[in-house]
């Protein structure tokens, strides 16, 4: 079987959040649990974002002119080859030498042009795709093309399609006005985009695509419910036949505890108490908190939005820190927010700090040091951080939603590895993580649930044979 992955950003070579980082692992593992399949991942080629030593082993594979719209344009094609799998880069310095990856003012004339090249690009292979799996809303239209005005030529017809939302929260929404002078479809076409009076392209892709997934079961059943589905409810329904739930998996070597660089003390589970400890305590000394074994250290890792239950926080921080603990909140965000959290963490300096910005190595140290993990968000189609939390033997207190439910089991149960609250209410997650606390002063029960919480699998292996399922059942 022949495998293509079409996304906007993949790690390591340009990633700017959770889309990056499963398409970094997810080709990797499916190519793994099957080495005779073959796998590959087309990109747009940022040149100011992947990294000088990943570029410099970059091939020119070939070089194309093809009508786009009402231009002649210009695609290179590079590659690169890691763990098994083929990477291609699909080069235009007008639409991808740019800072960032996203947020620009012609968002979508850039991912029309990625996704028109993608499909030319399948005219030089010398095999086709068995499948096709695209990506959120800026790869959504390669599903479409082949569909639409691609579809008289016969080969791509037996092209398999797989598409999937990670947040569809950002859906790729335009006039209609541009439906042929940017997106190139005629007419014909505008019923596969047209949606609620625009263009919805991640809309186009739900209805044209052999199957549908989302990145947890529990969020492929809320997308049924108006809440979550953010207006896409009726479509996701009609075609609820084709839709699943498939949980990501995060990188278990790359967020390991007995591994060094970025944390000071590396343990395991048969060290996990003293290890956290001495991690701990070194972090305390790094921010100027008052070195405490005794005290339970709580910390978030997060974008500062209202998505992610930054609200119920600030709602409940003060009295939260009355008790004897310590928290540390880490992430960058709404300034509102900024501003709340550093109120907060002036009237308590000796219990919090407030770090605004985004340093991966830090939140790692912060992983091994802390004991408890706060996720209390509003929606979240799966989450990484509770799972890396976890690895850590961090426990997490979150709220009952999206992939939180799914990886989550509340102390109590069979097989618990945190702490869970059901209702978006700001004295449920004060209530819960006051739970978390009391459980820590009883060292033996607090150690069973660190025990459930670093032998939970959280490893792609799973995942990955599930989407092969899915492929080979097209």
């Amino acid at each position: 079987m022949d495998i293509l992955y079409v996304t906007s950003e993949a790690a390591p070579f340009s990633a700017s959040g959770g889309l990056g980082d499963v398409m970094g692992a997810l080709p990797q593992a499916v190519k793994s649990a099957s080495p005779d399949d073959r796998v590959s991942v087309i990109l747009p080629y940022y040149k100011k974002k992947v990294p000088e030593s990943l570029a410099s082993s970059f091939k020119l594979v070939t070089e194309f002119r093809f009508k786009y719209v009402w231009r002649d344009s210009y695609a290179g094609i590079y590659s690169a080859e890691m763990g098994g799998v083929t990477y291609y880069f699909v080069d235009n310095e007008q639409y991808f030498m740019r800072d960032g990856l996203y947020g620009e003012y012609d968002d979508g004339e850039r991912f029309a042009f990625f996704s028109t090249a993608v499909v030319e690009f399948l005219f030089k292979m010398d095999k086709l795709p068995d499948v096709i799996h695209a990506n959120d809303w800026q790869s959504a239209l390669t599903v479409v093309y082949l569909r639409t005005k691609y579809y008289d030529y016969k080969p791509f017809r037996s092209i398999k399609t797989v598409y999937t939302i990670h947040n569809i929260e950002y859906q790729g929404k335009y006039d209609l006005a541009i439906l042929g002078d940017i997106f190139g479809l005629d007419d014909r076409f505008r019923p596969v985009v047209e949606y609620d009076g625009c263009i919805n392209l991640m809309k186009g892709a739900l209805v044209v695509a052999d199957r549908v997934t989302t990145v947890s079961p529990n969020y492929a059943c809320e997308l049924r419910q108006a809440y979550f589905a953010y207006g896409l409810q009726h479509v996701i329904n009609a075609n609820g036949h084709k839709l699943s739930g498939i949980i990501n998996g995060i990188d278990t070597a790359y967020f390991s505890p007995d591994r060094g660089g970025e944390i000071a003390f590396p343990y395991s589970l048969s060290d996990v108490r003293d290890g956290k400890a001495k991690n701990k305590a070194a972090m305390q000394r790094e921010l100027g908190l008052p070195i405490r074994r005794d005290v339970p250290l709580a910390v978030m890792i997060t974008r500062l939005a209202r998505q992610k239950g930054v609200d119920l926080l600030t709602c409940i921080l003060d009295e939260l820190l009355g008790s004897d603990m310590q928290f540390v909140i880490l992430g960058t965000g709404d300034a509102d927010y900024e501003q709340t959290l550093a109120e907060i963490a002036g009237r308590h300096p000796d219990k919090m700090r407030a770090l605004f910005k985004f340093d991966r190595a830090l939140s790692k140290r912060l992983y091994a040091s802390a004991d408890i993990f706060l996720m209390p968000s509003r929606s979240e189609p799966c989450g990484l951080a509770q799972m890396i939390a976890c690895s850590y033997g961090t426990i997490p207190v979150v709220r009952a939603v999206g992939g939180l439910y799914d990886t989550i089991v509340p102390y109590g149960r069979e097989g618990a590895n945190g702490f869970v609250f059901n209702n978006y209410n700001a004295h449920e997650l004060l209530f819960r993580v006051k739970d978390a606390i009391s459980l820590y002063r009883n060292p033996e029960e607090w150690g069973k649930l660190i025990t459930g919480a670093m032998t939970t699998d959280f490893s792609w292996d799973r995942s990955a044979k599930k989407y092969l399922n899915l492929y080979r059942g097209l």
